[in-house]
């Protein structure tokens, strides 16, 4: 077979790949388990996300037509470009603790598998800890309602999948393929390990239902003691689970990629499970996060219409609720996080493959690296058996405490812990590397980083706690002017916050520039280390970012576990249980204290929502400082190592200006967009609600509202998330194809302008949360006009905090990444057929606009004749 046979080989099974998931999905999600309640409600979401996947399959099949001229006229580059020549040094040449780097990092896939037993052990702890049947009944529907809705994204992104082998097997099948090896070999590995990103994104997402489902019975189980102690530690050793498995199975991977796969295509291996990660991630955050808050507004305006209570059985929404905190506060950031720690490790490995010529110098960078992220994993461990121990002795037995404590602490520890090993870790491993004090240049680098992994959490708290001012300010300003001065005063914390944390992160990654100035310039200096040392330190930066992995994704899935637990108590109806005080005293020694629980489980969801609110910015921070990274490796390649065309990264060429404004545009669509799809659903759930509700006679809502009201949840976020990501994609490939230095601007664009988007979005909807969680709390005034007040200033507050800011992550990620491919196809075709390019610019350019054009058009709340 030719080259060119393969690309088609190739580009076929891409195409039929997503039927084959399709029917092994449709066996697997119509398995006949759980109880009856719980089949009919996974059966509804089945059977209309598969109608919807129909159509959107044959959609996909018309766009590609649109790719076909690609392949037909380009011609291959035997060369082979940046990427396909990312050639990873020979890690055997170089000597740590009296062995090689290949040997050394054998070794770290032994403490990988030591993370993923840490996080399984947790996992069947909190399987096995005791919980009412009538607790554990409920967590169960939510999981497999969750489970359900986990398998239909699945189908989905197998066929979004599809576009992105397209592009993969055009590239390194036939533009650029791996020089002197067979396209037989390379291409499938390559599009392999796309689908294992994928794969690991999607994996981690689902343990992390699991966990969370497992935590939010046993939580509120726990609360029934009366203790605040319980409540607390629950929901965090299941964040750890997840955090250090989470992290685990990606550095697992990504060893595997480095030890195991020849090096002359390992790099490519790199950039497809980069690719395939960041899509998995960026489906489930969108999806998810339209999906939760279609279900969250939904159940919470029924309080102020009906005036029932929070998690009120008898409302047919609350049980898509449930489902919707798993589906986005849980899968969301878990298949987000998972994303972040690999594309931020792959943006460093290209650039020391790009920018350091030395081979040895390569290698001694890339174990060092590796070594550091293990050093992730124990510092995590290490920090939070630490504040176990500490909180413990502190609060085991109080009657009170502050539950915010015990996490700012576990995070400070971490901080502190990773700060320390990554100074010694530097010092041991690169004593002589440059003039001998690059190591704690370096150390210091990353150290920024990991400073701002601490501080940002912190001045996020200065907006979003129940004890800001801000928020204190959100509530008095309700107090007299109702929801619209509240909701202005929210818009106030997240406009100063987006000031205060911006600059924040200015300061530490200038710092970090500071740092670098005594790394040598190959660029100025024939005998330097590198080019753009600074580019180097930003990335260590990012990477300093996430130096507390595990705690970070801990705190985050804290959240959806208090959450729930309120949920889980409310709808398990445990106080109206025939003598279940007798019950419980006898099966588990518990004087149940109803009251009290209920009050600390409300008290608990507060801090679950800051730290939610805390996660958010060092994500995002991490992919605005990532990306600018990763952009390094299209500049590197358009300007040929920085010899050529170099003043054309400049405003005064025209197309880089352009590019500037065309990424911001696209920003502020992305955040309309998304919301639009959350308002249409919503308003199609609310109007379901008040026709089906039934107060009077009833316990809780029927099975087939219940379901209805998933399936609406569903239908909306499938149809948002269809229609957002082929516009971003075909946006990516116009922008490309229109000018490579337009599409350079547009990358920088898109990373600041969703930076100060996503942190505004966030802490505003963290501070509108929080208000009306004093109003339950501390106020005591459920039910009242403030209260109707805060409860709107919180739906206002759902999308932004939990479906627009939180997806700018991956979304920005996914692009620069797709990015890499797309301009280096659109240069290759460029020399190749000039008209060609232009007229493919401007058709994919239409087809973005027809996508945007729908994304409200199509969503728009019709009114029903």
């Amino acid at each position: 077979m030719t080259a060119q046979d393969w690309v088609y080989f190739f580009l076929t099974v891409s195409v039929l790949s997503p039927i084959a998931a399709f029917f092994l999905a449709h066996r697997a999600s119509g398995a006949d388990i759980g109880t009856p309640d719980m089949q009919k409600i996974a059966g509804s979401l089945k059977q209309g996300a598969e109608a919807f996947l129909m159509r959107r399959y044959k959609t996909a099949m018309a766009l590609l037509a649109l790719l076909l001229p690609t392949v037909a006229f380009a011609q291959p580059e035997h060369a082979g470009g940046a990427e396909a020549n990312l050639v990873l040094p020979d890690l055997t040449k170089v000597q740590f603790f009296g062995m090689n780097g290949h040997a050394l990092l054998m070794l770290g896939l032994l403490f990988c598998v030591g993370g993923l037993l840490f996080g399984l052990a947790i996992f069947v702890q909190l399987k096995n800890a005791p919980v009412h049947r009538s607790m554990l009944e409920i967590s169960e529907l939510i999981y497999e309602t969750c489970k359900t809705y986990l398998i239909t994204q699945g189908k989905f992104i197998m066929l979004l999948w599809i576009f992105i082998a397209v592009i993969i097997s055009m590239y390194f099948g036939w533009l650029a393929p791996v020089p002197g090896k067979s396209i037989a070999v390379t291409l499938p590995i390559i599009l392999l390990f796309s689908l294992v990103g994928i794969a690991g994104s999607y994996g981690v997402a689902w343990f992390g239902i699991r966990v969370n489902t497992f935590a939010n019975s046993r939580t509120a189980f726990a609360g029934l003691r009366g203790k605040p102690y319980p409540i607390m530690a629950i929901p965090l050793k299941a964040g750890m689970s997840i955090g250090m498995l989470l992290i685990s199975v990606e550095l697992l991977i990504m060893l595997f990629i480095l030890l195991f796969i020849p090096r002359d295509y390992a790099g490519p291996c790199f950039i497809g499970f980069a690719i395939g990660e960041s899509l998995g991630a960026a489906a489930l955050r969108i999806a998810g996060g339209i999906f939760t808050k279609i279900a969250d507004i939904g159940a919470d305006l029924m309080k102020i219409v009906f005036k029932i209570k929070e998690d009120d059985a008898r409302n047919p929404g609350v049980i898509a609720d449930c489902t919707g905190d798993n589906a986005g506060d849980s899968v969301g950031p878990s298949a987000d996080g998972f994303e972040t720690y690999g594309v931020t490790g792959v943006a460093l490995i290209t650039f020391i493959l790009l920018a350091v010529k030395d081979p040895s110098i390569q290698a001694q960078l890339l174990v060092w690296i590796f070594v550091m992220r293990v050093g992730m994993l124990l510092s995590s461990a290490g920090a939070y058996f630490l504040n176990t121990a500490i909180s413990s002795a502190k609060y085991k037995d109080a009657d009170e405490m502050d539950f915010e404590t015990p996490l700012t602490s576990l995070v400070w520890i971490t901080s502190i812990i990773s700060i320390i090993l990554t100074y010694i870790v530097s010092y041991l491993m690169l004593p002589t590397l440059g003039d001998g004090t690059l190591w704690w240049k370096l150390a210091s680098i990353i150290s920024c980083g990991t400073l701002a992994g601490a501080l940002i959490p912190e001045l996020v708290k200065v907006f979003t706690s129940t004890k800001s001012t801000h928020v204190k300010e959100v509530v008095k300003s309700a107090q007299e002017g109702g929801a619209s001065l509240g909701i202005l005063s929210g818009f106030v914390a997240g406009n100063f916050s987006a000031y205060w944390l911006g600059l924040s992160m200015v300061a530490l990654m200038g710092l970090g520039y500071y740092f670098s100035m005594g790394i040598p310039d190959l660029q100025n200096n024939p005998a330097g280390m590198m080019l753009a040392p600074a580019v180097f330190a930003f990335g260590l930066v990012a990477f300093g970012f996430l130096g507390m992995g595990p705690v970070t994704i801990a705190v985050d899935s804290y959240g959806p576990v208090t959450d729930n637990a309120q949920s889980v108590y409310e709808l398990s109806l445990i106080e109206d249980v025939p003598n279940i005080q007798a019950e419980l005293k006898k099966d588990f020694n518990i004087d149940a204290r109803f009251e009290r629980c209920k009050h600390l489980l409300e008290a608990n969801d507060g801090a679950g929502n800051t730290f939610k609110a805390t996660a958010k910015p060092v994500l995002i921070g991490t992919a605005v400082v990532g990306a600018t990274t990763m952009t390094f490796s299209i500049i590197m390649a358009l300007t040929h190592g920085l010899t050529d065309n170099v003043n054309k990264l400049s405003l005064l060429h025209a197309p880089f200006m352009l590019g500037l404004i065309c990424g911001g545009a696209v920003i502020f669509w992305f955040a309309g967009a998304s919301t639009q799809a959350v308002s249409t659903g919503a308003y199609r759930a609310v109007e379901f609600i008040k026709a089906n509700i039934h107060l009077e006679g009833a316990e809780k809502a029927s099975v087939s509202d219940s379901k209805k009201v998933v399936e609406i949840c569903t239908k909306y976020a499938q149809k948002g998330m269809f229609n957002i990501f082929l516009a971003v994609f075909f946006s990516t490939l116009a922008f490309a194809f229109m000018e490579p230095f337009l599409f350079i601007g547009y990358l920088f664009s898109i990373a600041i302008f969703g930076l100060y988007e996503a942190i505004f979005m966030a802490n505003a909807g963290g501070a509108w949360d929080n208000a009306k969680k004093i109003v339950e709390v501390d106020m005591k005034q459920k039910g009242t006009p403030l209260h109707d007040a805060t409860v709107i200033g919180d739906t206002v507050g759902d999308p932004f905090k939990d479906t627009s800011s939180v997806a700018m992550n991956p979304i920005i990620k996914f692009t620069t990444l797709f990015g890499l491919l797309a301009v280096e196809l659109a240069v290759t075709l460029s020399g190749n057929n000039p008209m060609l390019t232009h007229v493919l610019a401007v058709a994919f350019f239409l087809v973005s606009v027809f996508f945007v054009h729908k994304s409200f058009y199509g969503m728009r709340i019709e009114s029903k004749q």
